[in-house]
């Protein structure tokens, strides 16, 4: 989904800074009176001494779209999403949200711990914007989300941090928010809630509401978002497609970790100095370097190479790389696509079970698909090499192009080998052939 996508973005975030004083000797030993003769409790902020948590972040985000946030510890995403949902104010930029808000940013935020979770299901619905009448009619509903039965009942102050989330996140939810900001403290909830938060989020951007999400799951964020902001020490590193942004994060933890080569550095620099491009269609430290891919119609060595494919053809799909050191973590992957971006079929050696051992120097991989059973139509072919934990070695989008036309006729990207039985009253002509 494009940022172009609808007229108005439900969320425009414009040049936004958020400084913090940073503390100077002395600080803790000024008086009441040293103030009212500075005219001032503090002293003024000054640029050069403070600490810049967010600093020029600008991005906007489309109606239905699922927005992610990824970064490390301290780059400011908890940050930005507290500037979004107004609980900071941002030193300089602006925010613009078009719609209702609601935020799950920390555990608890908004409720007492000293009365029940029913009492502060009405406090915080009614700080959300829902008026009791429809609290009332909601509330049977939340407290069947959340999964807390009786300890409805019970004190916040004796909720663990698990209820805490189920019950915030239940209310959130529920206000029928435009736009949903949900930072890490998913990752405390159980297993099941968690597919039940995540199902409802989903249920969200079908019915084109909007979701800002912040996460350390580079999984989970992959399979959620449409595009992802990836911030460094509090400012904008890269924007764009998922699997781009997540795979230039790992190999930049990577090399931080001192476990990348020094041309995995070269890469991030090229990558970072591309980033505004409209896209990137190859990124990789290139410690494997993918030097040609084809599509061979047929299997063994007498495939031709060929574009053009009946569906239910044997096809291959043959790989070439060169590896500029020796590699015994290696894994390589082919993807196939629309042109519109929706995901046909994919498959890696190691979803394979095939456990590296060497790769050096020149090589050949093949994949051999004894029938490629697709609909009619034009297809994308994503190869990468990667390292097992996804660090990307050579990551290369649209290498090529394929089409695909079918005797039989059906609609659809998959055309199963198939035919049709009838028994008892039912006749028809026979096919005509062709």
């Amino acid at each position: 989904m494009s940022e172009a996508q609808g007229s108005v973005p439900a969320l425009t975030v414009e040049g936004v800074s958020k400084l913090y004083r940073r503390a100077t000797p002395g600080d803790q030993f000024r008086t009441l009176k040293s103030a009212l003769l500075e005219r001032t409790l503090t002293r003024g902020l000054d640029p050069d001494r403070a600490i810049h948590a967010l600093d020029g972040v600008s991005f906007t985000v489309a109606r239905g779209e699922a927005f992610g946030v990824i970064g490390g510890n301290g780059c400011g995403k908890s940050t930005l999403l507290k500037v979004v949902a107004g609980i900071l104010k941002p030193s300089s930029g602006r925010v613009v949200a078009d719609g209702r808000v609601a935020a799950l940013i920390e555990l608890g935020a908004g409720f007492h711990p000293e009365i029940t979770g029913r009492e502060n299901v009405f406090i915080n619905g009614a700080v959300l914007g829902l008026s009791r009448r429809e609290l009332e009619r909601k509330y049977d509903d939340i407290v069947a989300f959340s999964g807390l039965g009786d300890f409805i009942e019970e004190p916040v102050k004796n909720y663990s941090s698990g209820m805490y989330v189920r019950l915030g996140f239940a209310v959130a939810v529920h206000t029928d928010p435009d736009i949903l900001l949900v930072d890490e403290v998913l990752a405390v909830g159980d297993e099941a809630f968690a597919h039940r938060c995540l199902r409802r989020i989903e249920e969200l951007l079908a019915d084109g509401r909007t979701l800002l999400f912040v996460s350390h799951s580079l999984d989970l964020v992959e399979d959620l978002c449409d595009r992802v902001l990836w911030l460094d020490g509090g400012r904008p590193r890269l924007v764009g497609e998922p699997r781009r942004v997540t795979d230039a994060y790992r190999q930049a933890v990577a090399e931080e970790e001192g476990r990348s080569h020094q041309r995995a550095k070269d890469e991030a620099a090229e990558v970072r100095a591309g980033e505004t491009d409209e896209e990137v269609l190859r990124w990789g430290s290139r410690r494997a370097e993918i030097v040609r891919a084809r599509l061979l119609a047929g299997t063994g060595e007498a495939a031709e190479e060929r574009y053009n494919l009946t569906s239910g053809e044997p096809v291959t799909f043959e790989i070439e790389v060169e590896a500029t050191e020796p590699l015994e973590d290696f894994v390589f992957g082919v993807a196939v696509s629309t042109p519109r971006g929706g995901e046909v079929w994919g498959t890696n050696t190691d979803l394979a079970g095939l456990e590296p051992q060497r790769l050096e120097g020149s090589g050949r991989v093949r994949l051999v698909c004894p029938s490629l059973r697709l609909g009619p139509g034009e297809y994308l072919v994503d190869v990468a090499v990667h390292a097992e934990d996804g660090t990307p070695y050579d990551y290369r989008r649209k290498m090529f192009a394929f089409s695909v036309i079918a005797r039989d006729r059906g609609v659809g990207i998959y055309f199963p080998e198939h035919r049709w039985e009838v028994a008892g009253g039912v006749e028809w002509a026979p096919a005509e052939a062709e």
